[in-house]
C-alpha cells in the first residue's frame, strides 16, 4: 500500500510529500494505509472520532427530498455511468477512496444546457441514520446553463462521500452545501470541482452542526477563462470539530480564483481547521488568485488552525496572494456597544452575525440568503456567546 503523503526517495526509502500536487491519488481504498496523524492530510483530525468510517460502509441508495424547477433531473445511476468520474479528479486520502470503492449507485443531478433557473434546486437528506455509509453525488451544469443547487444535510449521519461538480463551457453554477447535522453526526466529504472554458462556479460551504465535519473542496479547470469562488462559513461550539481543506489547481491560462472562509468558535474544545492550497502550474499564465481565512475566537478553550499555502511555477501571472488571521473579540468594541445600552451577549451576537453573513450575502438569491442568515441566527440564539 502507498501511504498518503509519502513518496519513494532515490535512495530507496520514503520521504514526506512536500506539495499538494505530488499527493498519491486512487479510487481504490486498498492502495491506502489506514489514516494516521503522521500524515499531513490527517494531522489535525481527531481520528478516534472518525473511526467508524474506517471499516465497512453501506453503499446502498438512501432517501432524499428533491425540489427543482422543470427540466432538472435527479436519478440513481450505475458506477459505470459516464457521469461518474467526469470531474477528472481522484481521491487523495483513505476515507475518500473508501467512499468511492464502497458506493453502489451515484446520485446524478443535471442542469440542462441553456437553462436559466429562476429558483434553486434543493436536495435534502435527513434520514441517513447512524450506520456508517458511503455516498457519491454528481452535479453537472451543461453548457450555457445558470443555476443554484443547495445540498441540505440534517439529522443523524456517519457518512463518507464524494461529490463531483462539473461546470461545462460557459455555464454559471452556485452550489451551497449546508451542514446542520445532529450533535453526534460524523461527516467526511470531498468535493471534486471542474470548471470548463469561460465557466463560473461559486461554491459555498456552511458548517454549523455535527460532531466532526470535514468538507474539502478541490477545484481544477478544464479550459481557459474560467472563474471559481470558494466561500465558507463555520461556527464551532464546545467539543465540535469543523475542518476544511481547500485546493485550487490552476492548470489553465487566464483563470481566476477567490477563496474566502470565515469562522467563529466558542466553548471548551471547539476546534476548526482551515488549510488552503493554491497551485499555479507552469502553463497557467495570466492567473489571478487570492485566498483569505478569518477566525473569531469568542471564548477561552477554543482553537482555530489556519494554514494558507501558495505554490507558483510561472512568473507570468496577474496576481497571487493569501491572508490569514485569528483573533479574539475586541474588548474596545464591546465597550462601545455596552456604553450604548446593548448587553454583552447581544453585542457579541451582532458582531458574529455581521462577521459571518458577509459571505452569505454574495450568493445572489435573496430568499436563500435569508434562509442561511436564519440558520446562523438560530446557531447564535441556541448558544451563549
Amino acid at each position: 500500500m502507498t501511504q498518503q503523503g509519502l513518496k519513494e526517495h532515490s535512495h530507496g526509502y520514503e520521504v514526506p510529500v512536500q506539495t499538494r500536487s505530488q499527493r498519491f491519488a486512487s479510487t481504490d481504498v486498498s492502495k491506502f494505509d489506514k489514516p494516521s496523524n503522521r500524515e499531513l492530510v490527517w494531522k489535525n483530525t481527531p481520528l478516534d472520532r472518525l473511526a467508524a468510517l474506517f471499516g465497512d460502509l453501506d453503499g446502498s441508495t438512501y432517501d432524499y427530498t428533491f425540489n427543482a424547477p422543470e427540466g432538472v433531473t435527479a436519478a440513481w445511476v450505475a458506477r459505470t455511468d459516464k457521469a461518474v468520474g467526469s470531474s477528472q479528479t481522484l481521491p487523495e486520502d483513505y476515507v475518500s477512496a473508501a467512499a468511492w470503492s464502497g458506493f453502489g449507485q451515484a446520485l446524478s443531478i443535471t442542469i440542462p444546457a441553456g437553462a436559466e433557473l429562476a429558483d434553486p434546486v434543493f436536495v435534502t437528506r435527513d434520514q441517513l441514520g447512524v450506520a456508517p455509509r458511503a455516498a457519491h453525488t454528481v452535479i453537472t451544469a451543461k453548457p450555457h446553463s445558470k443555476a443554484i443547487v443547495v445540498l441540505e444535510n440534517q439529522g443523524d449521519a456517519s457518512l463518507a462521500e464524494n461529490v463531483e461538480i462539473v461546470v461545462e463551457a460557459e455555464a454559471d453554477l452556485t452550489v451551497i452545501t449546508l451542514q446542520e447535522w445532529n450533535d453526534t453526526a460524523v461527516h467526511d466529504a470531498e468535493h471534486f470541482i471542474t470548471i470548463g472554458r469561460s465557466g463560473h462556479l461559486r461554491h459555498v460551504v456552511v458548517n454549523l452542526g455535527g460532531a466532526v465535519v470535514r468538507v474539502n473542496p478541490s477545484a481544477r479547470f478544464d479550459g481557459p477563462g474560467a472563474n471559481v469562488e470558494l466561500d465558507g462559513i463555520y461556527f464551532a461550539d464546545a467539543h465540535q470539530h469543523l475542518e476544511q481543506q481547500v485546493y485550487v489547481d490552476h492548470n489553465e491560462s487566464n483563470c481566476v480564483s477567490r477563496v474566502t472562509y470565515k469562522g467563529a468558535l466558542q466553548g471548551e474544545g471547539a476546534r476548526t481547521v482551515w488549510i488552503g492550497d493554491v497551485l499555479i502550474r507552469a502553463d497557467a499564465e495570466n492567473t489571478d488568485t487570492y485566498e483569505l481565512n478569518r477566525n473569531l475566537l469568542l471564548t477561552d478553550g477554543a482553537r482555530a488552525d489556519s494554514v494558507p499555502n501558495l505554490e507558483i511555477e510561472t512568473g507570468e501571472i496577474i496576481g497571487a496572494g493569501h491572508a490569514s488571521a485569528t483573533g479574539r473579540f475586541d474588548d474596545e468594541q464591546l465597550f462601545y456597544f455596552e456604553s450604548r445600552g446593548i448587553s454583552e451577549d447581544e453585542a457579541k451576537r451582532m458582531v458574529v452575525r455581521g462577521f459571518l453573513i458577509e459571505v452569505i450575502q454574495r450568493i445572489g438569491y435573496a430568499p436563500l440568503e435569508e434562509r442561511l442568515e436564519q440558520a446562523v441566527e438560530a446557531e447564535l440564539l441556541q448558544t451563549e456567546v
